[in-house]
């Protein structure tokens, strides 16, 4: 099985399947996992260099998981070609991707304030109780561009590059920044090593998420996006996935958001734009046509080479 028809394969799978629920997906037993590290080696009391060299311990240790994927090569046989493929399959999730933004969308149509705050409560981290129609909308386009990046693409640039190993020591290390990378009191130190580790593999990715972005809309307009703002974002690769995309769809994203009951004053990106009812669907559009795209890349580089 070629390497395009591995994430085809993987895809596929994500599209009939979906996520795994809850009950059953390895990530689950893997946060338990996690839990029970740092209840072992994280000590609040410590020194700022302590609490950060536990957590770079906590981090080696929470990466173990991953390793004996190493001897799962895609290409030696047919069963590792399944294996790699299945394994792909549960380092993503567009399609979930997909159903949360458009449950909110759907919520919005139907003039349903109240149920649209429940469901993008799902998919950001920020307040909600509070939001219009507007902000929902920006909060919703800013998780599918966002969450594009890391929910697949950088999962499938991982795998190209070191095959299932590389793609779950990417699935762990973004779920370990989930758990880990708050600037809060609690894992300011702790969590910088987990933090750093997931800025280092998405690096990358994101880059080459945002450039496909630019590509298939406004590309002038995403490219000074990225250009002039992505330095005002806090994440140094979310900010060029967000303003890159918010670029290319033409979009005025950002502004102030409530985060724990305080408001935080988060800059304008994007273009001139306010969103409208039919710009989630765009943004998702956008996630699959950069899909399309990386598919098609990787097929004509493997005919080729």
């Amino acid at each position: 099985m070629t390497l395009t028809l591995t994430l085809i394969s993987a895809l596929l799978l994500d599209y009939w399947l979906g996520e795994p629920p809850n009950c059953r997906h390895p990530l689950v037993a893997y946060g338990r996992f996690v839990r029970f590290i740092e209840r072992h080696w994280r000590n609040g009391a410590g020194s700022p260099r302590r609490q950060k060299a536990a957590g770079s311990i906590a981090v080696l240790l929470a990466l173990l998981p991953a390793l004996p994927l190493v001897l799962l090569t895609p290409g030696a046989s047919v069963v590792d070609d399944v294996c790699s493929a299945i394994v792909l399959y549960v380092c993503i999730a567009p399609r979930s991707l997909r159903q949360h933004a458009r449950a909110v969308d759907d919520a919005l149509r139907s003039a349903d304030i109240d149920l649209a705050r429940q469901r993008v409560a799902a998919i950001v981290s920020r307040d909600t109780g509070a939001m219009d129609a507007d902000a929902i909308r920006r909060a919703t386009i800013e998780t599918v561009l966002e969450n594009g990046a890391d929910a697949l693409f950088a999962a499938l640039f991982w795998f190209i590059i070191a095959g299932p190993f590389g793609a779950v020591l990417y699935r762990l290390s973004n779920t370990l920044d989930a758990m880990w990378g708050y600037r809060d009191e609690r894992y300011r130190h702790f969590g910088w090593a987990a933090a750093r580790w997931d800025d280092v593999l998405n690096g990358l990715p994101a880059r080459l998420t945002a450039t496909s972005y630019a590509l298939l809309g406004n590309t002038a307009q995403a490219f000074a996006a990225w250009r002039q703002q992505a330095g005002l974002l806090d994440s140094p690769n979310a900010g060029p996935v967000m303003t890159a995309g918010a670029g290319a769809l033409g979009l005025k994203l950002g502004g102030p958001a409530i985060y724990h009951g305080q408001i935080k004053h988060k800059p304008w990106f994007g273009g001139q734009a306010t969103p409208t009812r039919r710009d989630i669907a765009r943004a998702c559009r956008l996630v699959n046509h950069t899909m399309v795209l990386w598919l098609l890349t990787i097929a004509v580089l493997e005919f080729w080479l």
